[in-house]
């Protein structure tokens, strides 16, 4: 891969990012042909995720390369450089719909056997599984994650402050969570060491003494931390029946709020669990039609529906007012989308815990309900091991009111993620338990790790994290509080298995390293959150050094509070190999912004996030190649994002207002400005004058060819695999702005 040196890797992504790209990417182009790097795209999007999968299912000129196994080659190497866009992590009813979608367009791809019932429908099935959730993150994330919100988007907060919800004593809206049975009380931990390091296996035993073998050759390293839990099944339906209860009583809406898509193997049967016990009348009446029907209460209610449309009209009837009936006896539902009636256990990727509780926070944790109204509401978070912190947050706004972007501090995070790390590394080690046993982890000579006894149902995991990412994960913490003089907060607790394991290792590779200068502390998670709310308040900053769940949420939680987005951040990952990783941000948003899009011609997605990713990806590229001109056009995107951000040019909700092809235009008119005037590089300065001079002379012409194509349906040929040519004459309508770009023969027309 020695040809890859001073080439950024662009990813081919889904839905509204994608949409961006068509038009940004040209443009990006141009730019770096001029300082003498190029760009590449690599495909990662579910569709072409699926496609890489199948090739012995298609015809010759439909076969493409497997770009995610060959970025995942790339991520261990120096000269990696790769600008990620969020893409879909795709629950069970994303990948079928995308299959669909797929077989219309003429590719041959089977069908996803839900229950396979032969050896070939069992291996077509675990080929789509590898694709199903967040399949792409724990390949390139071969570093550890440093996210902070940049200074001139922290400054524009300031200036451009969110609205304010008050918040209330009164409030009636709270976190629930288990307080026994679940993930965080079951857990058990070990550190490996080199006489039970090598190939492991986890075992099931019957009750018969009968041994199933779940996984073999699952490797372990020396100095690795490794532990497992289980969530009981009896104890989590338990837990629902009691919280719909309580949210009946106290006349509040009742939400759950998981993360179906990156925890793909448990998170689905958890919501499964709640909306069988939610709506447990219907489940159980019609328990042998929907066995026929294939309904699984794992992939929501919107499945049920859509499996139910052939039955006789009778039949078919009969199963809706029986749903209506068990709406009426229950508590409101806080609902996804108000208007078509979509509640929040439609569909398990439609509610993702890390942007949906932070988005009703800023409401005053408030979701709305069927009525299209904001209500108060009960918060359930299944497991306790994250649940205290939302619990923490709400209390403490409760107690002293919400938070003022216009004075709040920033809290950075340093996060554990290299190489598949703890829970979002522990897919291929989660299963189901098929009888009541034990489940155990057994080293390479024989050594019981660790044991459970589990019953029928209950959902069994084990996890890992490995030495080396451990060790830099405690360097770029003591860097980052070191470069900035922020206390850096380890959120562990040492009540729980795992994190006593890690505090360890946190205190012996703390040693090596002089932290005179600066404060570091390690808390429970719980604690952590009320001293970071408590300086956030005062306008103190704060880093959070975390592991790979938190890191999740609390990026998008802080960012949110802070700035309303988790989309304007940097999103930086230092690969332990020396190459990097820059990410766009949150990605959660873009279904919505693409349904805009095609039923009014209006794209609201904000590009920042790439550009703020360019900007350091092209001073990652200029270090490593010693290119001079790459810096100055990196120094230069600085600048003009600066300048996006000031003038307010970031796209507006409303249609026929400014959107993202008219912000990416202001970008690009900044970014040739700031080359303009910039005299480090002469031969730029002359090019980008030119360009400058085209765009400032045909602004109002540019701004009117591009407002032209709003107000109006878009056909893009598809949702999860556009047509090429729609989506580019879609994306690009102003020809005045194309031929700009391309007068300067910087790239082929």
């Amino acid at each position: 891969m020695s040809n890859i040196v001073g080439k950024i890797i662009y990813t081919k992504v889904d839905e509204a990012p994608a949409l961006a790209t068509c038009s940004f990417l040209p443009i990006i182009k141009a730019f770096t042909k001029a300082a003498n790097a190029t760009v590449e795209t690599k495909d990662i999007s579910l569709a072409g995720r699926v496609t890489a999968t199948f090739p012995d299912y298609l015809k010759e000129d439909q076969i493409i390369s497997n770009d995610l196994e060959y970025l995942g080659k790339l991520v261990n190497k120096t000269e990696a450089n790769i600008i990620k866009l969020p893409c879909i992590s795709a629950s069970l009813p994303q990948l079928k719909a995308a299959v669909k979608e797929l077989q219309s367009q003429g590719y041959n791809i089977p069908d996803y056997p839900e229950d396979p019932k032969n050896e070939e429908e069992k291996k077509i099935k675990a080929r789509y599984d590898k694709i199903k959730g967040s399949a792409v993150n724990p390949v390139l994330r071969q570093g550890n994650s440093d996210r902070r919100v940049p200074g001139p988007v922290k400054e524009y907060a300031k200036k451009n402050p969110y609205p304010i919800s008050e918040w209330s004593m009164d409030s009636k809206s709270h976190v629930a969570h288990m307080k026994s049975g679940d993930l965080r009380s079951n857990e058990k931990s070990v550190t490996i060491t080199k006489n039970i390091a090598g190939d492991s296996k986890i075992e099931f035993i019957r009750k018969d003494g009968t041994t199933k073998i779940l996984k073999e050759k699952l490797k372990l390293l020396d100095g690795e931390i490794i532990d497992a839990t289980f969530m009981s099944k009896k104890a989590l339906r338990k837990f629902l029946k009691e919280q719909i209860d309580d949210a009946n009583n106290k006349n509040i809406l009742f939400s759950v709020h998981l993360k179906a898509t990156m925890m793909k193997v448990s998170d689905p049967v958890i919501f499964g669990n709640v909306v069988s016990v939610f709506f447990d009348e219907v489940f159980e009446k019609h328990k042998t039609i929907f066995n026929e029907l294939g309904i699984s209460p794992n992939n929501g209610l919107g499945d049920l529906y859509t499996k139910i449309k052939n039955l006789d009209n009778n039949k078919r009837s009969e199963i809706e007012s029986d749903i209506k009936t068990c709406y009426e006896k229950r508590p409101k539902l806080a609902m996804v989308n108000s208007d078509k009636g979509i509640t929040n256990l439609h569909v398990p990727s439609d509610v993702i815990i890390d942007a949906s509780i932070p988005a009703a926070l800023r409401n005053a944790a408030r979701m709305w309900g069927p009525d299209g109204e904001l209500h108060d509401t009960k918060f359930v978070i299944p497991d306790n091991s994250y649940a205290g912190i939302y619990h923490q947050v709400v209390e403490f706004c409760k107690k002293h009111g919400p938070f003022d972007p216009t004075t709040m501090g920033t809290v950075q995070n340093v996060g554990l993620m290299a190489q598949k790390a703890e829970e979002y590394g522990s897919h291929d080690k989660t299963f189901i338990v098929p009888k009541d046993g034990k489940v155990r982890v057994v080293s390479a000579n024989g050594k019981t790790l660790l044991e459970h006894n589990v019953e029928e149902g209950d959902i069994w995991r084990m996890c890992q994290v490995k030495d080396i990412p451990i060790r830099d994960w405690v360097k770029l913490a003591v860097n980052r509080a070191k470069e900035t003089g922020y206390p850096a907060v380890f959120w562990l607790d040492k009540t729980r298995a795992h994190d006593i394991e890690l505090i360890n290792k946190v205190n012996h590779y703390l040693m090596d390293h002089d932290t005179t200068d600066f404060k570091i502390h390690i808390m429970s998670p719980v604690d952590a959150t009320q001293f970071s709310c408590e300086r956030l308040k005062k306008g103190e900053n704060t880093i959070s050094v975390t592991g790979n769940v938190l890191r999740d949420y609390l990026t998008d939680l802080f960012p949110i509070l802070e700035v309303g987005t988790s989309a304007r951040m940097y999103s930086i990952v230092p690969l332990i190999n020396g190459g990097g990783l820059y990410e766009t941000g949150a990605g959660g948003s873009a279904p919505k912004h693409v349904q805009q899009f095609q039923q009014e011609g209006h794209l609201r997605w904000d590009s920042l996030g790439e550009f703020l990713a360019l900007s350091v990806s092209l001073k990652h590229l200029a270090s490593i190649t010693k290119n001079d001109k790459a810096l100055v056009l990196a120094e230069a995107l600085d600048d003009a994002t600066s300048k996006y951000l000031i003038n307010n040019k970031s796209p507006s909700r409303i249609v026929n207002e400014l959107d993202n092809r008219g912000s990416q235009f202001y970008l690009t008119l900044y970014w040739a400005q700031a080359l303009a005037k910039q005299s480090k590089d002469e031969n730029l300065q002359s090019q980008f004058i030119k360009l400058s001079k085209l765009l400032e002379e045909n602004e109002e012409k540019i701004l009117e060819e591009l407002n032209a194509a709003q107000g109006k349906k878009v056909d893009i040929g598809g949702y999860y695999k556009p047509n090429d040519e729609l989506t580019k004459k879609a994306m690009k309508p102003s020809v005045t702005f194309n031929k700009s770009i391309e007068s300067l023969n910087l790239i082929t027309a």
